[in-house]
């Protein structure tokens, strides 16, 4: 990440001992939880949020603040792995899976890639396959309260098997496509999958 463009996050490392099992190579376990954004933190109103699936389905779906958190929601707890190296054990999470938001839309079968974008202009791409059969959800509560706008309220993507950098914040929708766009970090030189355990962090590395 360019760091004229980064907010706080990356000084002070607080750590703890762990499983090693848990934590990816090269990455330190902290027990903060350090903002990092490109740009300042979009702070929309929830009458005017929304969120939408659209692309390569055959009607997109949308839905409001008041009807998306009116969706089946679960409880997350997982571990999540910043690009920077940083890795956060056990963080509670309450959303809405990505698998109950495809049950709204009739998914072309060529689609094989998602674009999340996002309020701020953000955006990232990754495998639909990533996302799908209960790997990933849009949260809106964390730790047991509304989600802070600098950690991506009100309502962020958490994909906890891909580094922290596509798990966009200030979400507020999916295009399912049929072949791979880079999103925003991506175009910067940031690795197209984003896998920790493979330290596919940047252009280059490691991607099987």
């Amino acid at each position: 990440m360019s760091e004229k463009f980064l907010s706080r996050g990356f000084i002070g490392r607080h750590r703890q001992a762990s499983d090693p099992m848990r934590v990816p190579p090269g990455q330190y376990v902290t027990t903060d939880f350090p903002v990092l954004s490109a740009g300042p933190t979009p702070r929309t109103r929830l009458d005017q949020w929304s969120f939408e699936i659209n692309g390569l389905v055959s009607q997109p779906a949308r839905w409001s603040w008041s009807e998306f958190i009116n969706l089946p929601t679960q409880q997350y707890t997982v571990d999540i792995h910043c690009v920077t190296k940083w890795t956060k054990l056990g963080t509670q999470w309450e959303g809405v899976s990505i698998d109950t938001l495809f049950d709204f839309v009739d998914i072309d079968p060529r689609v094989q890639y998602v674009i999340a974008f996002c309020d701020g202009g953000y955006s990232t791409n990754m495998p639909v396959k990533e996302i799908s059969g209960g790997k990933a959800f849009i949260a809106y509560r964390y730790q047991g309260s509304p989600l802070p706008a600098e950690h991506g309220g009100p309502a962020r993507l958490v994909v906890p098997a891909l580094y922290f950098w596509k798990s966009a914040k200030w979400v507020r929708g999916l295009t399912l496509i049929e072949k791979d766009q880079s999103g925003f970090w991506e175009t910067l030189g940031y690795n197209n999958h984003g896998d920790p355990w493979k330290e596919e962090r940047y252009y280059g590395d490691r991607t099987d």
